[in-house]
């Protein structure tokens, strides 16, 4: 009763998230994010016609659902950084680069665990690839809210909603992926309506944060993040151009 409850809780609110997204052209700002509310919507539609008519298939239906969204989840990262870094291209490209990496290593790591197995998705080794590539968002989510608290860059309300809202749900989903593979079924049955619940907050933040369109403030003071970045930039080049004379003189002798 109470997961029923919760799900079609979470149901309304994201039908709401939609409706507002559309009323207030909000969908155009972040395509990925509400990408991600409409896949989920989508998906539990599916999962529950799937349920209901061919229950054999429902945990190959459950686990390809859930890898889609975590792979939408990570373009939503990459989302927040391109909005919240919008002022500072060079610094953007960067981090962009090195997100990608990031995600590409642990979803390496994840697929290189359960390539062995031809039933991984049934099993402890779809969670650990989840738990993998959440552990990555969580980590790229705290970089950026790092990165901006340092240089005092301002958090519109919008992209703020999304950073609070998905950032617990990822940090929730972190840890109840952790606890859920080594305790008992009722303490699994505990995690399992934490991240359901968890989900449901995040829906109500990103209800209450992008109920309408605010453009990020300017910053109130100058910022000098670019200017660090291309610092950093030219130092780089600089000892890959010492390091490739380096091996080309090795070479040559």
């Amino acid at each position: 009763m109470l997961s029923q409850s919760i799900w079609w809780a979470c149901i309304t609110v994201e039908l709401l998230l939609i409706a507002r997204a559309f009323r207030g052209k909000l969908w155009f700002r972040y395509p990925v994010f509400y990408c991600y509310i409409f896949f989920v919507v989508f998906q539990e539609f599916v999962f529950f016609l799937v349920y209901q008519g061919k229950p054999k298939f429902y945990p190959y239906v459950h686990w390809t659902g859930e890898f889609l969204c975590v792979l939408i989840g990570c373009a939503i990262v990459f989302e927040v950084y391109r909005v919240g870094l919008v002022s500072y291209p060079g610094t953007a490209t960067m981090a962009r680069n090195i997100l990608l990496v990031l995600f590409v290593l642990a979803a390496a790591k994840g697929l290189k665990a359960a390539a062995h197995d031809p039933q991984w998705w049934l099993e402890a080794n779809a969670l650990e690839l989840d738990r993998a590539l959440r552990a990555m968002q969580a980590v790229c989510i705290a970089a950026l809210v790092a990165l901006f608290l340092f240089y005092s860059i301002p958090f519109g309300k919008n992209l703020r909603g999304i950073l609070l809202g998905y950032g617990f749900f990822i940090g929730l989903r972190v840890i109840a992926l952790t606890f859920f593979t080594s305790t008992t079924d009722a303490s699994q049955d505990f995690w399992a309506y934490a991240y359901s619940a968890s989900y449901l907050v995040a829906l109500g933040v990103w209800c209450v944060h992008l109920w309408s369109y605010e453009a990020n403030p300017a910053p109130g003071q100058t910022i000098h993040l670019e200017q660090d970045y291309q610092r950093v930039a030219t130092a780089t080049q600089r000892r890959l151009h010492d390091a490739r004379s380096y091996v080309a003189k090795a070479v040559g002798s």
